[in-house]
């Protein structure tokens, strides 16, 4: 990644704080940091290299070829590495497909930390920002009207990663433009399942878009949940008719108990 030229010592401070933070992580599902070249121009992060590169464009670019099961280890990936990034109390701010990257193996890894902030040592912080661009399809709706940024307000964009996943890259919401989604979401619009979506994996993005922010699952419960349809992965071959209505979010409710028929050893090698 290179700071392009002509940038202000701001940019260039920014640009290397986002460097700091890639600094202090170490976890498989988030982007690794090989070094900063400072000393020449152009500045540059250099990371780990990706092969498969961004996720949405990877999407874009295979649409169709891959399983449910193989759709939901990447998205188990990405939470993984989100409940990471959440233990350590940071927020990323600006979760989307886009800012995941993908290597040869499928293993995808969350990057871009452009926008990440640290909070205190307290899980329910809060971090208000002022002025600057908010990715408004991507982002929760107390963190646009009030632009405050929690871990839950990760979780919302995380619902809209997923969307994207099921969707192989689609735009969310489309061709309307910010105010309209914005509007919509506050009128209680929330984005279809895709084709062919699992009715399970529907209902977690749904919990991840509740509006009330103490009413998301967290990182820690999502994960925990993909984790449980990969190990009983007929549970992603359900169909919407024989999905059981489910009132309560994600917190109070178990992945159906079914029988495994291949083991997440099995999906691995598959993969």
């Amino acid at each position: 990644k290179t700071l392009k030229a002509g940038y202000s010592e701001k940019q260039r401070r920014d640009f290397l704080s986002e460097a700091s933070i890639m600094g202090q992580f170490e976890h498989p599902s988030i982007i690794r940091l090989e070094g900063v070249v400072t000393k020449s121009k152009p500045v540059m992060i250099i990371t780990e290299f990706m092969e498969n590169g961004s996720l949405d464009a990877f999407l874009r670019g295979n649409d169709g070829q891959f399983n449910v099961v193989q759709l939901v280890g990447m998205l188990r990936g990405i939470a993984a590495g989100m409940k990471y990034l959440s233990d350590m109390n940071y927020i990323h701010r600006d979760l989307a497909a886009r800012n995941v990257l993908v290597d040869s193996k499928l293993v995808c890894k969350v990057s871009d930390f452009g926008l990440s902030r640290g909070l205190e040592d307290d899980p329910q912080a809060v971090y208000t920002t002022h002025g600057g661009k908010i990715p408004i399809r991507w982002t929760a709706p107390e963190a646009i009207a009030f632009r405050k940024f929690t871990s839950a307000s990760d979780v919302w964009s995380f619902g809209v990663l997923m969307w994207e996943v099921m969707s192989y890259g689609e735009r969310p919401y489309w061709d309307m433009n910010d105010q309209d989604v914005i509007q919509a979401i506050e009128e209680g619009y929330r984005l279809p399942a895709p084709m062919d979506c699992p009715p399970a994996l529907h209902q977690l993005m749904l919990d991840c878009w509740q509006k009330e922010r103490t009413e998301r699952p967290n990182f820690a419960q999502i994960h925990a949940y993909l984790d449980k349809l990969l190990q009983n992965p007929v549970s992603l071959h359900a169909t919407s008719q024989s999905s059981v209505e489910l009132s309560n979010p994600l917190l109070e409710r178990k992945a159906p108990e079914y029988t495994m028929f291949c083991s997440v050893g099995e999906w691995l090698d598959d993969i």
